[in-house]
């Protein structure tokens, strides 16, 4: 039987060999942390905390806004400096709370429990309550997403172990330090849906990976680990669905509506902390990267910790550094001040000796269609971005422009160098912007 994949995709040089095997560094945060309030999809978190009140790690200092949203945790001891808007890596002012980090560290009491003690309601209140939020980027609230209308219907739990993102090894790192956090973490979730079975998927690219994950699952009924084509964008949620399963989702779809559930290894992980620890994300793995930094590496930071600080920690930027990217050069964004908070989606920073995108010469289209077989969601990525460009946002829905995964297999692949992706990516804000005022 061939390597489970999908159709489409592209294979760009993958660059993990620079950090793969750099052991996780502890590091702690030097001056003020800021948290913001929005640090997943849905309402921003309201503040619980005032200027002046001292807070210990690991306390709630932001509730959630509503049904989709998630809280806010101080991952240090210290003093609320301020509550105002700050800087964030995506390059907007988010409304954030500040604190003033007292290096002492002391925590709440967290209150561990045994999962068989617990309901499938308890389950789901501790991870709610830990502030777990999808990690591999979305940043979905994990408690919403493990509670869909019919859960008996849920065949499929997807633990998302691909890494198909060029560069970045946090999960890599994660999965061969914690593998038993993994491993846990899924059980935890399949105990909330009867008749799921649950798959590890992990690129073919990470053979240590998937040996070590086999040996630990190989007396477990309903978990198996599936060995995926090393392809980009392998771990997208609807190309890892197609992959393992044979099913296809759109942009009207949820992965419950074909049986499926898809979260991170690290959001995994998150969970079994929240379970059955009792802990909630204060910390993550995070990778600095890329041939424009000195010395690649791992390191387990609080967030809310200064970006800056990592760099420093890493070396610093080699002298001819010529950009700096949140997240993987496929999907992250790059940022123009380094001042930015670590959150819980971030994952990692690329730095780059070169810029490719800037230096790049765009031309007219040559109608090679090479777009149009790379695209992962199936629709004609140069078509789309013309309407784009010229504000049709009528013919970019009737050529269903609304499917694109926004991946950038099309920028990537353009002989042209157009940037498709980006055309794109701005028309759906827009049409989204304007189903939502109707």
């Amino acid at each position: 039987m061939g390597l489970l994949t999908f159709k489409g995709g592209v294979h760009p040089y993958d660059g993990k060999e620079l950090s793969k095997n750099c052991p996780v560094e502890k590091y702690l945060p030097k001056g003020e942390l800021v948290y913001p309030l929005s640090q997943h999809i849905g309402a921003p978190a309201k503040p619980l905390v005032a200027k002046g009140d001292r807070v210990l790690a690991g306390q709630m200092i932001a509730e959630a806004g509503g049904f989709v949203s998630a809280p806010v945790h101080s991952s240090v001891s210290g003093t609320v400096k301020a509550i105002e808007p700050r800087l964030v890596a995506t390059g907007s002012m988010v409304n954030s709370i500040v604190i003033e980090n007292d290096n002492l560290y002391e925590e709440v009491e967290f209150t561990s429990a045994r999962l068989e003690d617990l309901s499938k309601q308890e389950i789901l209140k501790r991870i709610q309550d830990g502030g777990v939020v999808g990690l591999g980027g979305a940043g979905f609230p994990t408690h919403v997403k493990l509670a869909p209308k019919s859960p008996e219907q849920i065949e499929y739990v997807l633990v998302n172990g691909a890494e198909c993102e060029p560069y970045l090894t946090s999960d890599y790192r994660r999965m061969m330090d914690e593998p038993e956090k993994i491993v846990d973490g899924l059980r935890i979730i399949l105990t909330l849906f009867d008749n799921a079975k649950g798959y590890i998927c992990v690129e073919d690219n990470k053979p240590d990976c998937i040996a070590k994950m086999k040996e630990l699952v190989k007396d477990i009924p309903r978990i198996e680990v599936k060995e995926l084509m090393t392809k980009y964008p392998q771990g997208g949620e609807r190309t890892l669905i197609y992959a393992t399963t044979g099913r296809e989702i759109n942009s009207s779809m949820l992965p419950a509506d074909v049986g499926c559930v898809v979260d991170n290894v690290e959001t995994v992980a998150s969970v079994y902390n929240a379970v059955i620890e009792g802990k909630p994300i204060m910390k993550r793995i995070f990778t600095v990267t890329g041939n424009g930094i000195k010395n690649p590496a791992h390191f387990e930071v609080y967030t809310g910790t200064d970006i800056a600080e990592l760099i420093d920690a890493a070396g610093g930027l080699k002298d001819h550094a010529a950009k700096v990217i949140s997240g993987g050069p496929m999907m992250g964004f790059a940022i123009y001040d380094l001042h930015v908070p670590c959150v819980k989606t971030s994952s990692s920073l690329l730095c780059m000796e070169k810029d490719p995108v800037s230096e790049a010469v765009h031309t007219a289209c040559i109608n090679c269609g090479r777009c149009v077989s790379v695209c992962p969601g199936h629709v004609i990525p140069a078509r789309l971005a013309t309407f784009a460009e010229h504000g049709d946002m009528e013919s970019f829905q009737k050529f269903d422009g609304m499917e694109c995964c926004e991946c950038g297999c099309c920028s990537y692949i353009c002989p042209a160098k157009r940037p498709l992706t980006q055309s794109i990516k701005s028309m759906r804000k827009m049409v989204l912007a304007s189903r939502k005022k109707k």
